[in-house]
């Protein structure tokens, strides 16, 4: 689910800095190479801010941040990229071929985020779509974030059957393999079907939207254990998820527009 409105890269010295304020390090292989990344503490005060930058609320240690934000000062920032979608109406940021359309010619939308769906279905062009996030990735890294957030992993899902899981999995490889370059970690969002793939995939953690609403969270700390945040956007969600994994995860309950602190319509709620 999508809210925002709005060379060689080498390890530096960031992760092993952040390292120290979260305490947690993994060591994963990418391209032959180990490279370490510093993982978000488990079961931390976490605030979405993926609607517009603010002051996080005392006690909070995690935030998600837009990547044209900057992250907040002493706290863990996860960078937010919508990797799988043109943002609305920047359609014309992309090439027309890598934007996916339908038998007549239409570019393919999700509707209900009014964003156009990439075009992940062959090597070249996933290479492609890569090539232009992974700009967004290493203004990430350059910006001080710790780890990103590519959104929409499950647009195939809303492709009509023109894309598919395999398509979305050797995508997402190319992200991570970048993310790891660049020294960051890199979260699965949604997407439970698939987490059981994690580790092929190059996945360090999970943002799972409302799996206190669809019961889902078990299928993400099956496979991340404790590395899970949760983001409910309904009383019941919030409610539910607390009542199973309060004492081991991180959640957060926001409003649907992930408005900023002072905006109408703001919500924030914890367990």
């Amino acid at each position: 689910m999508s809210h925002l409105n709005p060379a060689t890269r080498a390890f530096t010295g960031l992760a092993v800095g952040m390292a120290a304020l979260t305490g947690t390090l993994l060591t994963q292989a990418t391209s032959a190479q180990a490279v370490a990344v510093a993982l978000p503490p488990t079961h931390a005060s976490f605030d979405y801010q993926i609607g517009g930058a603010y002051t996080p609320p005392a006690g909070v240690k995690v935030v998600t941040r837009d990547h044209t934000a900057s992250p907040a000062a002493g706290l863990y920032n996860i960078c937010y990229i919508n990797a799988f979608q043109a943002q609305p109406g920047a359609e014309g940021e992309w090439a027309s071929d890598l934007l996916l359309r339908d038998s007549n010619g239409n570019v393919v939308y999700d509707e209900d985020w009014g964003e156009a769906l990439l075009d992940t279905g062959t090597a070249a062009k996933r290479q492609r779509i890569a090539d232009q996030i992974g700009t967004q990735i290493d203004g990430c890294r350059d910006k001080g974030f710790q780890a990103i957030e590519p959104d929409n992993y499950d647009s195939y899902t809303r492709s009509g059957n023109r894309l598919t899981a395999n398509n979305a999995q050797a995508f997402i490889k190319l992200l991570s393999t970048r993310a790891h370059a660049d020294g960051l970690a890199i979260a699965q969002k949604n997407t439970p079907e698939l987490a059981g793939n994690r580790t092929a995939n190059g996945f360090d953690f999970a943002v799972a939207e409302e799996c206190g609403q669809y019961d889902e969270c078990g299928d993400y700390t099956s496979a991340f254990g404790n590395n899970v945040i949760v983001v409910e956007y309904t009383d019941t969600g919030r409610t539910k998820a607390c009542r199973g994994w309060s004492s081991t995860l991180s959640i957060v309950q926001r409003d649907l527009d992930v408005s900023p602190a002072g905006s109408s319509g703001y919500v924030r709620k914890t367990c």
